[in-house]
């Protein structure tokens, strides 16, 4: 999987396939069929009754495959028999596609994910179309409009929209739903009911928590995230205000009640001590083993751990248990975006594509085959999804889930938070000396 820090990137969100071949161009060939009922009028419904010419899609395929991308451009292919599509595809297509984005030839239509795209670069460089305008009154082929159907909004940048969320991954907590069922473990909604099951599950003489040590944000984005903002009444301003590295917002309250329940886990044993040295698939597969029993991580593990997943494990996801009794689920997400180039050649089928892609339908054969739910609010409880993304789903679209932006810190201020809460899991510092680091750390990228 691609490591992220972070980018889905909720959700909607998650998860690692195993990234296939080398970056390729490849021709759609033209269906003489749709390959789904009323593909046709689909397109008259977005708006494009007629398209033709050619136009080129640029996918990156890391965490979540290319099935659903294969499967949607057969979809729109076949509804405009007369475009001649032309897919630029690959876990390495981003950095091969690099110099027609900086010579000025880009394709027309991006999926901003993976190594060598950034949302805000592209932005700042002048290379993405502003969709401000268009995105006003834009409707997807069944007639809703695009913007109420996101759970995550896009960012604007200066005011202005240049990308839309298509996956909104979360970060959470994973368990064994079989194990917990067959020990008897009650599945916790909060922070007590969460110690009072880790107390029976190391009783049974099973670690209740591990992380990856070697990425400590895993454990920060998964746990520490949701725990303060759980504490700052579901106000996720406080993330933001340290994501601009505003040194006075590390010694908040909130931050210090997160911080607080890392310390209880650490206090009371809960931490696999294997933790602080490991990296995530290790980690990952020690909890597949029943050596722990939670993990926190994205949506992406189960995929990314496919082959090592015990015949039985029945994967239970929640984004976030540090809430208090009868506190919100706090999901801290990640997203991944599509765009129009500006440069584009075919600006008509790219606005027609993009249309076409945030449809329900679509929405629920994203989870299906990518393992992930996506950005477009809707219920996917009867599609073929795995049971965990439709947990997932229900969560990040739920009214009593709090569904906090993936900001993004500066990076030497990330890397001290990263240290620091490795050093508080293993008891060399206190939350005190947590906050002390990361102030300090804030106030230097400040100047």
């Amino acid at each position: 999987m691609k490591l992220r820090k972070l980018s889905l990137t909720v959700m909607t969100a998650m998860l690692a396939i195993t990234a296939a071949g080398c970056g390729s161009s490849t021709e759609v060939a033209k269906p003489t069929a749709p390959s789904t009922p009323n593909a046709g009028s689909d397109t008259i419904k977005a708006g494009a009754t007629k398209l033709t010419g050619d136009f080129e899609i640029q996918y990156f395929v890391g965490g979540y495959g290319d099935k659903w991308w294969k499967k949607v451009i057969a979809d729109f292919q076949a509804a405009n028999p007369e475009l001649k599509i032309k897919e630029s595809a690959g876990p390495k297509i981003n950095e091969q596609n690099k110099p027609r984005w900086i010579g000025g030839t880009p394709p027309d239509f991006v999926y901003i994910d993976g190594p060598e795209l950034n949302d805000r670069q592209m932005v700042t460089d002048g290379q993405l179309e502003d969709l401000t305008e268009y995105l006003k009154d834009a409707k997807n082929v069944n007639g809703d409009k695009i913007l109420d159907l996101l759970a995550q909004k896009p960012n604007q940048y200066d005011g202005k929209l240049y990308t839309v969320p298509l996956v909104l991954n979360s970060w959470g907590i994973f368990w064994d739903k079989a194990l917990f069922k067959e020990k008897g473990w009650e599945t916790p909604n909060d922070f007590p009911s969460f110690l009072e099951v880790s107390d029976k599950i190391k009783a049974s003489g099973t670690n209740p928590f591990i992380h990856t040590g070697k990425y400590p944000y895993y454990i920060n984005r998964a746990f520490l995230y949701p725990a303060i903002v759980s504490a700052n009444n579901n106000d996720y301003k406080v993330l933001e205000n340290m994501s601009e590295s505003k040194a006075e917002a590390f010694s908040t309250p909130a931050v210090l009640a997160g911080l607080n329940k890392i310390v209880q886990l650490r206090d009371k044993g809960f931490i696999d001590k294997a933790s602080v040295q490991i990296n995530h698939t290790d980690s990952q597969s020690l909890f597949l083993q029943h050596k722990d029993a939670f993990i926190p991580n994205g949506l992406w593990l189960p995929n990314e751990m496919s082959k090592d997943v015990p015949k039985g494990f029945d994967f239970g996801f929640t984004p976030s248990i540090t809430q208090e009794k009868g506190g919100k689920v706090v999901a801290y997400t990640s997203t991944a975006t599509v765009a129009i180039a500006k440069k584009a050649k075919n600006k008509e089928a790219a606005k027609a594509f993009l249309v076409f892609i945030f449809s329900k339908e679509q929405a629920s054969q994203w989870a299906e085959l990518s393992g992930a739910p996506s950005n477009i609010k809707g219920d996917i409880s009867s599609s073929k999804a795995p049971n965990f993304v439709k947990d997932a789903a229900a969560a990040l679209t739920s009214s009593n889930t709090v569904v906090v932006p993936d900001f993004k810190f500066n990076a030497d201020v990330d890397k001290a938070m990263e240290d620091a809460t490795v050093a508080l899991t293993i008891g060399t510092i206190t939350p005190d000396e947590w906050v002390k680091r990361v102030s300090e750390a804030a106030k230097k990228a400040k100047k």
